[in-house]
């Protein structure tokens, strides 16, 4: 659905984006990550058609961005929307249903479907910023649009709307809807996306499933130990890398030692009455790649 080949855009001196090529396929969640200031808006803005590359080539189902053929397949959520304060959920989506050339009469099921179908009748002058939000959603759901570039867009939604708003997203991608997501809340992505992007300073530094990823990065698992009641001192002897926190041992592990380690706590189960293994989280791969690309 989306194509990008060397793309490069620049502002004066300064380079935005660096020879970016990277392709989001039918049905794909694609999280794109990257700090304030990496590229992430400009990429989307180009996309989009608001701006014109450098270099390089974007195709949106081989359509050039900002075509009338591009602009149908295409929906987009800014983190921040602003609508009329005046009109309620349902005029505003009325509204927009026309200029889309479609059945205004389809403004409830949309307003249902993101969890509005109670305010439909109220003014957006009163709705939460996670309300507008949930307004926007609907908005960018017209048309049926076969490709969604989404900003932030959990931005403000409570963590029951965020879990809804995720399983829409599942939905969308099972139905064929390719979606390019940034956010800054990453452990919101770590079980929501098929494949991640890492922008740093206007190039693409890393690309891949989290898995992948993990397997790229070799960091090192932490290991949770809790001792049996009065076992503790004994506990921290047999382990003696461990950290004591409370009446919890951690230490860390490289992934091709997780047998070995899984033996060593089998072999002292006299002492041992729970444990964990937790792999490094999205935000401490995203930590270590930022870094290296640094």
């Amino acid at each position: 659905m989306l194509t990008l080949t060397d793309l490069s855009k620049r502002f004066g001196s300064q380079t935005a984006l660096d020879a970016v090529s990277l392709s989001v396929s039918a049905g794909e969640r694609v999280a794109l990550l990257g700090h304030n200031g990496a590229g992430k808006s400009t990429l989307m803005k180009l996309v989009l058609g608001l701006m014109v590359a450098d270099d390089g080539t974007i195709e949106l189902a081989g359509h050039a961005p900002g075509s009338a053929v591009a602009r149908s397949l295409t929906a987009y959520l800014p983190e921040n929307v602003a609508f009329h304060p005046s009109l309620t959920g349902r005029e505003l989506i009325r509204h927009y249903l026309r200029l889309r050339g479609q059945d205004p009469r389809g403004a409830d099921a949309l307003l249902e479907r993101v969890g509005l179908g109670a305010a439909a009748r109220r003014r957006i002058g009163g709705y939460s910023k996670g309300m507008r939000q949930r307004v926007g959603l609907a908005q960018a759901l017209i048309g049926a649009p076969r490709l969604m570039v989404l900003d932030e867009p959990t931005s403000g939604l409570d963590p029951i709307s965020r879990r809804d708003f995720y399983a829409l997203l599942d939905e969308l991608a099972g139905q064929g809807t390719a979606i390019l997501l940034s956010s800054h809340a990453l452990s919101e992505l770590e079980a929501r996306t098929d494949r991640i992007l890492v922008l740093s300073q206007g190039r693409l530094v890393a690309e891949g499933t989290l898995a992948g990823l993990r397997r790229q990065a070799a960091l090192p698992l932490s290991v949770f130990l809790r001792a049996r009641p009065g076992q503790g001192a004994a506990l921290a002897i047999a382990f003696p890398e461990a950290m004591v926190e409370g009446d919890v041992l951690r230490l860390s592990c490289a992934p091709p030692d997780k047998l070995a380690m899984l033996e060593r706590i089998a072999a002292r189960r006299d002492l041992v009455a729970d444990f964990d293994l937790s792999p490094p989280s999205l935000d401490d791969l995203y930590a270590h790649i930022s870094g290296r690309a640094a």
